[in-house]
């Protein structure tokens, strides 16, 4: 069985001796590598460029036995292909051009030609396709609409995101109104790279844990049906959604075959949870799930990662659908024979 395949196998619930394994945010500053090319340029750059962008999403796969390859991009090009441009400040992260707060900045937004003006993912996707073959994976991914609105609205990165939350609850038709245009810009983005070579998609919904529980429906997962209902129907759509634990049953009957886990969750519990949902069992859908080892272990030595991919390995004996990763992004300081270790655990491992 090839990586690739035993990847897809996993995201149809299908048994198998071992779980594939790739690491969200593979590629970054923990890679000595990454930081050569970053020292000749800039992120933007080398995510706009199919070339650097290729090369970049390649750098893991040369060190580690993975058996996906994400591309490495960025979740806000589909704002800036909408008419909001972001950059990174030297100091503080990311910075959009404006904040989005007038009815008038809200309709210069346009979806159409977004795949046009993001041509540069479409090539970056064949390229990097052609780099691997048939063997290994290769995933595309893309903000969720709620999480781009959290950027757009503020202007920028924020730990809780105040203006999103406040234009949600005082001015519910603006949010519709570019919460609509996201999602048509992503519908649109997703199928492009489909096109281009991706065997499976993964939402980020990371800013979901913001919204308050009664409200997480109508400012997060409806988009996300959305998107997913207007993809190929056997399609491998991924949700990641970080502190949403308490929506894991609205979410897996959203029309994902994936659903990602932070590192708070029992994976055990959360399989069993899912398998005696009743309307995922009246529907005879099978969801997995990923996840979800805490990434700031791979900080720690080799041994205490060996010992925590083991148990998390164990835990999910007899429990079909799981893909292994992190339950977040790894770390910057992650160090590099950790994520050796781990992936020498879960590719050396027999169920």
């Amino acid at each position: 069985m090839t990586s690739r395949e035993r990847f897809l196998a996993a995201c149809a619930g299908s048994p198998l001796e071992r779980p594939p394994i790739w690491i969200m945010r593979q590629a970054g500053r923990y890679l000595p590598e990454y930081r050569e090319l970053k020292a000749r340029h800039s992120f933007v750059e080398m995510v706009r460029t199919p070339a650097l962008a290729v090369e970049t999403s390649l750098q893991p796969l040369r060190r580690f036995p993975l058996d996906a390859a994400i591309l490495f991009s960025d979740i806000l090009v589909v704002p800036e292909a909408l008419g909001q441009p972001y950059r990174f400040k030297e100091v503080g992260g990311i910075a959009m051009d404006f904040p989005l707060r007038t009815h008038a900045q809200l309709d210069r937004l346009s979806a159409a030609g977004v795949g046009d003006r993001l041509s540069y993912v479409a090539e970056a996707l064949r390229l990097l396709r052609r780099e691997l073959g048939a063997s290994t994976a290769l995933l595309g991914f893309g903000g969720s609409p709620w999480t781009l609105a959290c950027y757009m609205i503020e202007g920028g990165g924020s730990e809780d995101f105040p203006a999103a939350r406040r234009l949600l609850r005082d001015d519910r038709s603006f949010f519709e109104a570019l919460l609509a245009k996201l999602t048509e810009a992503l519908i649109g983005y997703f199928r492009m790279q489909i096109e281009a070579g991706a065997d499976a998609i993964q939402i980020f919904d990371s800013w979901g844990s913001l919204v308050a529980g009664p409200d997480y429906e109508a400012a997060s997962l409806q988009w996300i049906r959305r998107i997913v209902a207007a993809l190929p129907s056997t399609f491998p759509v991924i949700l990641f959604a970080k502190g949403t634990a308490a929506h894991l049953a609205e979410q897996a009957a959203s029309g994902v075959r994936v659903l990602s886990v932070d590192w708070t969750v029992d994976m055990a519990r959360a399989h069993e949870a899912l398998a005696a949902d009743p309307a995922l069992r009246a529907s005879g859908r099978r969801v997995s799930l990923q996840g979800n080892l805490d990434p700031a272990l791979l900080s720690a030595d080799p041994a205490a990662v060996r010992s925590a991919a083991q148990k998390l390995l164990e835990s999910m004996h007899g429990r079909p659908g799981h893909i292994f990763n992190l339950g977040h992004g790894i770390l910057p300081d992650a160090r590099i024979e950790s994520v050796a270790a781990l992936v020498e655990t879960v590719t050396n491992w027999r169920y």
